[in-house]
């Protein structure tokens, strides 16, 4: 299929999608530094002067203008620490949003309902496959039984191998080189070119010789076992021939050497002559050589051309076609149980890694909102620190501006400055609760563990599915079942 679990694929990528690209820190609100603003505010020559000139006057109720300033400044950075806190809430709620659990769990209830379905179709896929298969098998498996039936056969068929084949090839060749060889040597001595020419006639005489052995030996003679009387009678012909064209062709070599040898031109006639008047009228113990060789390389590729298939005519054709037709059946049934167990697999493995996934969000989910609550302690006790701030400013200011004094100082000097507190607005989207996301985190992890059962439990299915094949299409005619 061209896609496998559509669904499922899209919910696994996108659990494991990085939702942020920053790393969270808790150091958001800097430490307000007092003595840098008091030298920036000139907080002790501003209290002098002003005290020298008994600035602001006892009855003074407000706060002077630099008192003022400080007070500014102070609610300045109140301000922007507010800001500061509000923007790390829209990270935080952007975080939160990027979770997306909601619609992680609706991408699990469409991968719960199209998985199974998915897995299926595989299987009804390879189910369609094997049919055919399994149909052809049994069209060869009908035509051994038939086969059989109408030759009268009840053993297996002989086939032979392709290394066996190779072999008997092999032996082949060797014979017509040994031959060509050896009978070279002989026809060497007779002939006006020498060893080449004698070569050269030896390896036409060697191909006449085993060529003829072979072709009668597999076309023929094996008709000899043969159920039909016509096809013995044939396969007799057939034996008797190759008798006789063996005798004769190594007979016309041992008389053509001892002509060669005698006479430059006409030999070939004085052979025929030979043949005809004496056939076995050879003088020379190295032509009767020559012929008792050539006979035994004969024997030999004509047994070698009766062994190379089974000896009863057709049978071995029947045989390899099963044979190919039970080799294509059973290595694809192979194959697609391999497939199912892949597919099976891999489906389990991201289900895996999803459950993972999701247990590792919900902990990211608690960080952030356990981080936007310390986020706010650290504001209010930023808060603080800016008040205690202020009122160390203040102190500063005050106490140079008493020090310079010649008259009584405002008695609002002795009052501490009270900052009014900013308290975060929440307006945080509707959000999970720790535990409800827990629960339902636990109930799509047992949706996606059951589907995983789902899965296993169609694959066992689908191997019996495969299975039944064999009995939807018994094994041969007539219940006749063959050996696998």
């Amino acid at each position: 299929m061209a896609a496998r679990f559509e669904a499922l694929n899209r919910l696994w990528e996108s659990v494991r999608e990085t939702n942020h690209d920053f790393k969270a820190t808790t150091d958001i609100f800097p430490t307000f530094d007092v003595e840098k603003v008091s030298r920036t505010l000139e907080l002790p020559e501003r209290g002098t002067e002003n005290g020298a000139a008994n600035r602001p006057v006892k009855t003074a109720r407000a706060l002077d203008e630099v008192e003022q300033r400080i007070v500014a400044k102070i609610e300045e950075e109140k301000k922007t620490s507010y800001q500061l806190l509000e923007d790390q809430f829209h990270t935080f709620s952007d975080r939160l949003n990027n979770l997306d659990f909601e619609s992680q769990f609706g991408m699990i209830r469409q991968a719960n309902a199209t998985s199974v379905s998915d897995f299926k179709a595989e299987a009804e896929g390879g189910v369609d496959q094997l049919h055919g298969l399994r149909r052809d098998l049994t069209v060869a498996e009908d035509e051994m039984v038939k086969f059989k039936q109408k030759h009268g056969l009840d053993r297996a068929a002989k086939v032979t191998s392709g290394a066996m084949w190779s072999l008997k090839v092999s032996l082949i060749v060797f014979l017509l080189l040994l031959e060509t060889v050896l009978n070279g040597t002989f026809l060497a001595k007779g002939s006006e070119q020498g060893l080449l020419g004698g070569v050269t006639e030896a390896f036409t005489f060697a191909v006449l010789n085993i060529g003829s052995a072979l072709l009668l030996a597999y076309f023929c003679v094996r008709f000899l076992v043969h159920r039909s009387l016509f096809l013995k009678l044939l396969g007799s012909a057939g034996l008797i021939l190759y008798m006789g064209i063996a005798v004769f062709i190594n007979l016309a070599l041992a008389h053509y050497r001892e002509a060669a040898a005698t006479i430059l031109t006409g030999a070939s006639k004085e052979v025929m002559d030979n043949l005809w008047a004496s056939p076995l009228g050879l003088n020379d113990l190295s032509s009767w050589t020559l012929f008792g060789l050539g006979l035994l390389f004969s024997v030999v590729a004509f047994i070698d051309g009766c062994l190379m298939t089974d000896p009863y005519p057709g049978f071995a054709g029947v045989q390899k076609r099963l044979n190919a037709a039970r080799a294509a059946y059973v290595d694809r049934r192979a194959e697609l149980i391999e497939d199912l167990r892949d597919v099976r697999d891999q489906h389990n493995e991201k289900v895996e890694v999803i459950i993972r996934e999701l247990s590792a969000r919900r902990l990211e989910a608690r960080a952030i909102i356990q981080h936007r609550a310390r986020c706010m302690d650290l504001f209010m006790e930023h808060q603080n620190q800016l008040e205690r701030a202020a009122n160390q400013l203040l102190t500063i200011y005050r106490e140079t501006n008493r020090a310079a004094r010649k008259e009584p100082e405002p008695k609002y000097f002795a009052t501490s400055y009270k900052m009014e507190r900013l308290k975060p607005v929440h307006q945080f989207a509707e959000e999970w609760n720790d535990e409800e996301l827990a629960e339902r985190i636990k109930t799509a992890t047992a949706q996606l563990s059951e589907q995983m059962l789902k899965i296993a439990a169609e694959f066992e299915n689908a191997i019996d599915r495969y299975r039944q094949l064999d009995n939807l299409f018994p094994e041969g005619v007539n219940g006749q079942a063959q050996a696998a």
